[in-house]
């Protein structure tokens, strides 16, 4: 008999421009002692379904259409909010997908890892702080004594992440859900996550339903696969046989938009259109007077034409290089220099004009677009700065822009908040390429993305790095996604060039112990033999 055993499960939820079907009677089952990953884009139902077993879909406007969701031999779908309360967080727990918008931050993280001991068991507060400690030891928090009292905000995110899934375990559930726990992490913190749920879950005999919308992160856990696509099940089955036999054409699509290969070198050497020659970008901490030096004497060639990946873990200066670069950030010492001129040294309108010439790719397009702008406002802006265009000529001119990305030109009045994730990221690489610039840092532009979407902005940015001619500087933490797009890759360690090379020669003969460990830490490195 299966741990829970989900039947014909419907959701839907009832909006202005009528039903919509979120999950649509999907069946599954999860066994004690395994791993069920459920793998779909963002939309597909995935996490809706599991929210709504435990009665964290808000209703309205949601609704269950029908369905079980049979746990122990009690269907969760009928048991009311007293009964449920009493199965979350001790029977069934879940991990969220963002730690620091789940966690109270007005609440040490050692009361929030008592809380659900105190709620569900019989413990004192004593017996609770001594299991927190426990716990916390176990999920490789470093020094529990000294960080319990420690508010959320003064963890890293993998960190952060460790105390969920401890207040997660807490209380020795059953069944665990684990809702993204990696997305937008290091991969090497990634890593780490994925194999310490992979290490409890065996430990402690549990299920898990582990939510991901990429194949490639739970190719090395995973017992089972459920691919879900427009809230419906697509294909089932073991790892092996989803891997190595899928069947469905969505699967497919999931599966082919998993890095795997190396970009051909450039078939000559041009020259270098940048050149950083020891730079040094340091930082004063202004609570203990120390010096942070996040980029330490570095010294290397972007070439015309050139895609140059940039990898390493969190806080190793890889973001810090591009804005020195485009002097976003104050360069301490060193030389930056653009097609022979020394930018380091530029004021004023110099500065302005060069940086027509130099653009960024933010991150997160959500952050770094003006909520109360337009897309046609956004695209205009840089155009009508710089010059490029009258008033009448902008509108063909943002038309063209919007073209260019892929987005549909009906969508020019609208704001940012109106798009998906992918096309925000889209209006962002239109607005870097507004002044037609000849380099573009972009930094993390896919980390966050479904790994379709993923595939989709990895392709528009190489066919438009080829059409408008750009030389790139691509930050990333992830050597496969680097590995796809870059001619070079440079690694990056606590602020020090520790190695270089192209994508092939990192790959099959890395020299250094640290580009190693971001190489092990790839998800699914099997598969990108």
């Amino acid at each position: 008999m299966p741990l829970l055993d989900v039947k014909d499960l419907a959701v839907s939820f009832v909006t202005r421009n009528g039903i919509n079907k979120a999950v649509d009677g999907i069946s599954f089952t999860v066994e004690s002692g395994k791993i069920t990953a459920i793998i779909g884009e963002s939309g597909s139902g995935k996490s809706v379904a599991c929210y709504s077993m435990l009665g964290l879909v808000p209703m309205p406007p949601g609704r269950i259409d029908g369905g079980t969701a049979v746990f122990e031999g009690a269907d969760l779908l009928q048991q009311s909010e007293s009964q449920l309360r009493k199965v979350r967080g001790r029977d069934v727990a879940m991990i969220f997908q963002d730690p620091m918008t789940c966690l109270n931050p007005y609440m040490t993280v050692g009361k929030q890892l008592m809380e659900p001991l105190l709620i569900h068991k019989n413990v004192s507060k004593e017996e609770a702080r001594q299991r927190a400690l426990e716990l916390m030891d176990e999920v490789g928090i470093r020094d529990p004594h000294l960080t319990i009292d420690n508010f959320p905000h003064q963890f890293s995110g993998g960190m952060r992440q460790r105390v969920m899934i401890a207040m997660a375990l807490i209380n020795e559930p059953k069944l665990l859900i684990a809702d993204e726990p990696t997305t937008a992490l290091d991969v090497t913190i990634q890593a780490q996550i994925l194999q310490l749920i992979a290490n409890l879950q065996k430990k402690r005999d549990i299920g898990v339903i582990f939510i991901s919308h990429d194949l490639a992160v739970v190719a090395d856990i995973a017992d089972q696969i459920v691919v879900m696509q427009e809230g419906r099940i697509v294909e089932a089955g073991d790892r092996a046989g989803i891997f190595e036999n899928a069947q469905h054409p969505y699967t497919q699509k999931l599966l082919a938009a998993i890095p795997s290969d190396s970009k051909t070198p450039m078939p000559e050497e041009p020259e270098a259109l940048i050149t950083v020659d020891n730079l040094c970008t340091w930082f004063g901490d202004g609570n203990k007077g120390e010096i942070v030096k996040a980029v330490d004497d570095v010294s290397f060639e972007i070439r015309r034409g050139e895609v140059l990946g940039l990898v390493g873990e969190s806080g190793s200066g890889k973001s810090t290089i591009g804005r020195s670069i485009l002097r976003l950030v104050p360069v301490t010492s060193g030389r930056v220099e653009f097609d022979g001129i020394d930018v380091t040294g530029l004021e004023g309108n110099a500065l302005k004009n060069m940086r027509k010439r130099m653009q960024m790719i933010f991150q997160d397009p959500f952050a770094s677009l003006n909520p109360r702008m337009t897309v046609y406002d956004t695209l205009a802006e840089p155009i009508l700065l710089h010059g490029l265009a009258d008033k009448k000529t902008i509108g063909q001119a943002v038309l063209k822009l919007m073209d260019d990305v892929g987005l549909a030109r009906a969508f020019v009045r609208k704001y940012p908040h109106e798009f998906s994730g992918g096309q925000r990221q889209r209006i962002a690489i239109g607005r870097a390429l507004a002044t037609r610039p000849e380099f573009v840092v972009a930094d993390e532009p896919v980390s966050a993305l479904d790994v379709t979407i993923q595939s989709q902005i990895l392709d528009l940015m190489q066919e438009l790095g080829r059409e408008y001619g750009l030389t790139m500087l691509f930050v990333s933490h992830d050597l496969a996604v680097v590995r796809h797009l870059a001619d070079r890759i440079l690694v990056l360690h606590k602020g020090e060039l520790v190695e270089q090379g192209t994508g092939d020669s990192l790959f099959e003969n890395p020299q250094q112990e640290y580009t190693r460990q971001l190489l092990s830490a790839i998800p699914g490195r099997s598969l990108l033999a």
